[in-house]
């Protein structure tokens, strides 16, 4: 299975996320600059507050945007069954008959992507799945919370 699908679903779904942000901040702005919210006395903060958060909004684009380009120029190596799990890495765990797909990327960890029949969600080696993660082997497992505590989950698959 080719990995370029999985990149390309990672840098769609910054791109929406984009989109939204964008626009968001957009209209935050016009809303900042807007004369219905002129102060109407020395406590009004209602164009100010709005000003705050049209450049929040901005800062979060901007965090986006550089998301897109890491993930454009991310390398993505191949993984042997010997091979020990690094960013890149397209991992399947295994509990209880069901298995879940995760992407070892080195940022935006809980993004949810789909490529063709697979769901999938991006962790960073940062995240305590991450952690755990990255080192490991074919056959090995990790430790997931579970309702009843924590569940044993077997990688069943490096790509």
């Amino acid at each position: 299975m080719q990995k370029a699908p999985f990149r390309k679903a990672i840098v769609d779904q910054l791109r929406r996320e984009l989109e939204l942000q964008a626009r968001a901040a957009h209209e935050s702005r016009e809303e900042a600059t807007s004369v219905e919210n002129k102060a109407e006395g020395q406590y009004d903060m209602r164009s100010q507050e709005a000003a705050y958060l049209a450049e929040g909004q901005a800062r979060f684009a901007a965090e986006i945007s550089e998301s897109i380009a890491v993930y454009q120029t991310l390398d993505l190596p191949t993984f042997a069954t010997d091979t020990l799990i690094a960013v890149g890495a397209i991992i399947t765990l295994e509990a209880k008959g069901r298995r879940s797909v995760y992407f070892l990327g080195p940022r935006n960890g809980g993004l949810e992507a789909h490529v063709d029949d697979i769901d999938f969600v991006v962790v960073t080696p940062t995240s305590p799945l991450g952690r755990q993660l990255v080192g490991c082997r074919l056959g090995e497992a990790v430790s997931l919370p579970g309702r009843g505590g924590p569940v044993l989950h077997r990688i069943v698959g490096i790509r």
